[in-house]
């Protein structure tokens, strides 16, 4: 039995579309679409190079090739793949996206724009060549999975609004500005899951602090789930949370990040952060912005190593070279760190301090092991059970901003209200 009778598709080939472009082309697959959404019946596109132009996808669109062999291009100067109003169902399968680095309008955020797609399925598809974003989905839930995008100028997907959305086993590479941006116009749940995804060289052509240059970006989206994911070369950051709540970080590989490898910043409340292995970056889990509301985390079980005292632009407030830092209402326990070159454990930040828990850490090859703010007002924190070895200037420290204030504390000869110290050993 052919592919064809397997799936019940309608045959392009068969009826008539060849490899090449022209309004016809486009013409003749988006008559072929229609006629197959209304039968609930797949469209097999044959192996072959198919250039269309404003080609819009109506509800129950189901769209198949042959992976690696099939390719819908953009044949002008876009747009080049829409939803239609009312579009709930869109499956796509098999299918190369192209650009061909052809610019797109104004008004044409992304290559592939879907709106209000409540049951998305895209799968063994790629998308390359975007003089924007590759995929931009608004409002859309369902799953995309071993989908591969490359060479985008912009962003790889930027999902925002999403409604039960899965991103898994996807590889993106060569993502001029962000990797998979998970947005919301306004914070609320969002509970998108990004897992098993492998991302690495994203760029930040368009410059800033942080704004760019992520290959995971979470921004006012709570309730998300970052995974098991392997990232590599980022230009800024791994995996970035900025003003999202209960959101869960675990089990990733983050290798030579360019600025922090993991961050949970700002307005946010929930932050677990646990099982991660960052090797190579400016910092490496901060945990910030109490002074905007930034509270309530674990970080727990991470292996950091390799930090740098050089980022991507000049520090105007803490600055680099820290392993972890927190500063209210956070557990870090269990987690190893090496070779970091400032402070391995970075405790509050002025009077940003609140209800911190550091025990039972292993510290190996830092500058100092731990600085804690000393700062008139700083809340309540326990150093407990840590083990420092080779701190060259101090095991624990305490600190104003950021100049040291104190002799070593671990030994209990200087004593804090605000600071209980106790049973950590300096090998």
């Amino acid at each position: 039995m052919s592919l064809t009778d397997l799936r019940g598709a309608i045959d392009a080939g068969a009826a008539g579309l060849r490899s090449g472009g022209g309004e016809e082309q486009t013409r003749k697959l988006r008559e072929l679409i229609a006629q197959a959404s209304q039968a609930d019946q797949w469209v097999f596109l044959p192996p072959g190079r198919y250039e269309v132009n404003d080609l819009a996808l109506p509800d129950r669109t189901r769209l198949m090739g042959i992976a690696g062999a099939t390719t819908l291009a953009l044949g002008g100067g876009g747009p080049f793949i829409r939803s239609e109003p009312g579009a709930r169902r869109i499956e796509l399968d098999g299918i190369k996206f192209d650009g061909a680095g052809r610019p797109l309008p104004d008004h044409v955020p992304a290559l592939l724009h879907l709106r209000d797609v409540a049951d998305l399925t895209m799968e063994k598809c790629a998308v390359e060549g975007s003089s924007k974003t590759a995929l931009q989905l608004e409002r859309c839930g369902g799953a995309l999975k071993g989908n591969r995008i490359s060479g985008i100028d912009e962003y790889g997907l930027y999902a925002i609004d999403s409604i039960g959305l899965a991103i898994r086993e996807n590889l993106l590479s060569g993502c001029g500005n962000g990797g998979i941006l998970v947005h919301r116009r306004e914070k609320g749940e969002d509970g998108t899951i990004v897992s098993g995804n492998r991302i690495t060289r994203t760029g930040a052509s368009y410059g800033g602090t942080g704004q760019f240059g992520n290959a995971i970006n979470l921004y006012r989206a709570d309730g998300v789930i970052v995974s098991s994911n392997h990232i590599s070369d980022s230009a800024f950051t791994a995996i970035r949370a900025n003003a999202a709540s209960n959101v869960q970080i675990s089990d990733n590989h983050c290798l030579r990040s360019g600025e922090t490898a993991i961050y949970s910043e700002f307005g946010f409340e929930g932050a677990l952060v646990t099982g991660n292995l960052v090797d190579g970056a400016a910092n490496g889990i901060n945990i910030a912005n109490f002074n905007e509301g930034g509270r309530l985390a674990i970080v727990s079980s991470n292996i950091i190593r390799n930090i740098s005292l050089v980022g991507p632009y000049e520090h105007d407030s803490v600055g680099f070279g820290i392993g972890i830092g927190v500063e209210a209402d956070t557990v870090v326990s269990g987690n190893v760190l090496e070779n970091v070159p400032r402070f391995a454990m970075l405790v509050g930040w002025g009077p940003y301090l609140r209800n911190v828990s550091i025990t039972d850490n292993i510290v190996r090859q830092a500058r100092i092991g731990c600085a804690v703010s000393v700062v008139e007002d700083a809340g309540s924190a326990l150093v407990s059970d840590n083990i420092f070895d080779g701190v060259e200037d101090g095991a624990i420290l305490g600190f104003r901003w950021h100049d040291r204030a104190t002799g070593e504390l671990l030994g209990g000869e200087e004593r804090f209200a605000h600071l209980t110290i106790e049973g950590n050993r300096r090998a």
